[in-house]
């Protein structure tokens, strides 16, 4: 047998749902070569076998992200971070961090931030745009909340986005106003983007320092795949450029495969088809996924868009970004040219109207393997599971959802739906391929909240988000290696620790099989390898 170029001994390593533990494995190059017990693998090495001892640490498959925003996550790292889990959790500690920011710059530049949760506030609201101009009064604001679905702009930045107390709502959005009919600030799905479109917008070299700025940070995390959910939804075809210059030079941390936007104003599709990227075109560090397209918001910026109104608001159904005929023309094209298909979907509104597009393209295009797939798919119906075991569409939802939003979802639709929401188990004994993710930016990319929203169902106050959803460790792992994998087409080459795949591996100093599943949010990434070479290590690892 060819000598392996690094050995990893000594530990409890998770190959797989099929294959379960091995003691030790081999590399030769980037690939694995064996997997076996420490003495097996310890007879393969050579005089130049680097061999690291992993002190009984627990080993499973790089662990790949299936929906998150690699470039956005990169950009929000420099920007005002308002997330809950750091302390911002009143209108004030909000107002605080913006007031912080306009002292540190001059007057007119612009202050982004992302992160809040308005049901995890004090005052269970959004801030006003009132209290951002006294905040900062010679600067544009544009906060996001966590979804980003939603955000809140100060007078500055309403005004630089042309809009004003007459400005109607666009389709796809809706602007905020008080009881008295004046602007409060708020900001819903379309209705943001020409405040968006107004803030200076970065370079192509700019992105490819966010991409590899964020993808190190995922590396320290035990994320060695991601899929970016959403290129050209900024600048457009320079999102594409800068994901290939990022490759092309070296600095693309983390493996990834690309979904283009193929929108109705924010479209790539012609421009990368024109390169011939089509799905799956690329290489083992980025390869072409799907095409994505928005067809409603979210559940906590209620604007998700529901076949039943929210929980006491009667005559708010959610806000459908696109018409069925609008729908079924941009999916149809997109089947047509060979792409995989991956629209955001929460509510079960949007997710029918995407079935019905599907079924439409199937019918004028069969693809037997082409894998159409329904970006979160939050709150489905009965009869729409139904449909998407008919036409095997991937159902990828976000675990860590119902982890860090899963209050705010029984306030937005009452005591009993929440639980019925993202249901992994159901999604899985349906064969349906489900995958683990975190949509990060949206929550915070740990791989571990995630996984605990699949094994535990709790949110993070402790409250059951529906027992009978609940995968086993190994189920939640194989959702987030091998599915996460199989989403992209890409089961073939990593997704589990076998002869041939990809040596990418994560290291933990918790055995997930054998803790409470609360002992996983404590637990810490010791060492991420990456085609065999070690990428990254903790302080003190091995």
């Amino acid at each position: 047998m060819t000598t392996p170029t690094r050995i990893l001994t000594n530990g409890k390593i998770w190959c797989g749902l099929k294959e379960g533990f091995a003691e030790a494995i081999a590399f030769d190059g980037d690939k694995v070569l064996a997997t076996g017990s420490a003495e097996e693998i310890g007879a393969l090495a050579g005089a130049e076998t680097d061999v690291i001892d992993l002190t009984g640490k627990f080993a499973v498959p790089g662990l790949n992200d299936a929906h998150l925003h690699l470039y956005l996550y990169g950009q929000n790292l420099l920007q005002v971070d308002l997330r809950p889990v750091i302390g911002v959790r009143s209108i004030d500690a909000i107002l605080a961090r913006v007031k912080a920011a306009a002292e540190q710059l001059p007057p007119g530049a612009w202050i982004i931030g992302r992160g809040y949760d308005h049901d995890k506030l004090a005052e269970l609201r959004h801030p006003h745009k009132a209290e951002l101009d006294a905040a900062a009064p010679n600067n544009p604001v544009m906060l996001s909340r966590a979804c980003g679905h939603a955000a809140v702009a100060n007078t500055l930045a309403l005004q630089a986005g042309g809009l004003g107390h007459n400005t109607p709502d666009p389709y796809g959005g809706h602007i905020g106003r008080d009881d008295d009919s004046q602007l409060s600030g708020l900001l819903l799905e379309n209705a943001r983007v020409p405040v968006m479109q107004a803030q200076p917008q970065p370079t192509v070299d700019d992105l490819v320092d966010a991409i590899e700025r964020g993808g190190k940070e995922l590396l320290k995390l035990g994320v060695t795949s991601v899929m970016e959910a959403a290129i050209g939804m900024g600048i457009g075809e320079g999102e594409l450029d800068a994901y290939l210059k990022a490759n092309e030079t070296g600095r693309l941390p983390v493996r990834v495969a690309g979904t283009l936007m193929g929108d109705l104003e924010r479209n790539i599709l012609d421009y990368a088809y024109g390169k011939g990227l089509v799905t799956g075109a690329g290489d083992n560090m980025f390869r072409i996924g799907p095409v994505k397209i928005f067809t409603d918001g979210s559940i906590g910026g209620y604007s998700a868009w529901m076949s039943e109104p929210y929980y006491k608001q009667p005559d708010n159904y959610g806000v459908p970004c696109l018409n069925q005929e609008q729908t079924d023309e941009l999916v149809m094209k997109a089947h047509k040219m060979g792409y995989q298909m991956a629209p955001h979907a929460i509510g079960d509104a949007a997710i029918g109207m995407v079935l019905s597009a599907y079924e439409k393209a199937y019918a004028a295009e069969p693809a037997e393997d082409r894998r159409h797939r329904i970006e979160h798919c939050g709150w489905h119906t009965p009869e729409q599971l139904e449909q998407m075991k008919a036409m095997k569409v991937i159902p990828a939802g976000q675990p860590s959802f119902l982890y860090f939003f899963g209050d705010g979802y029984f306030m937005c639709m009452g005591p009993d739906k929440p639980k019925k929401s993202y249901p992994f188990k159901t999604w899985y004994d349906s064969g349906l391929h489900p995958s683990g993710s975190t949509d990060c930016p949206v929550t915070d990319p740990n791989p571990l909240s995630s996984l605990y929203g699949m094994i535990a169902r709790k949110s993070d106050t402790g409250q059951s988000m529906g027992e009978e959803e609940r995968l086993s460790v190994a189920e939640a792992l194989h959702c987030y290696t091998y599915e996460s994998a199989y989403g992209v087409h890409d089961e073939e080459i990593k997704g589990r620790l076998i002869p041939g795949q990809l040596a990418d591996v994560s290291v933990f100093d918790t055995d997930f099989f054998e803790v409470a599943p609360e002992a996983l949010l404590d637990a810490k990434c010791e060492m991420t390898i990456l085609g065999g070479e070690v990428v990254y290590s903790r302080e003190g690892a091995a």
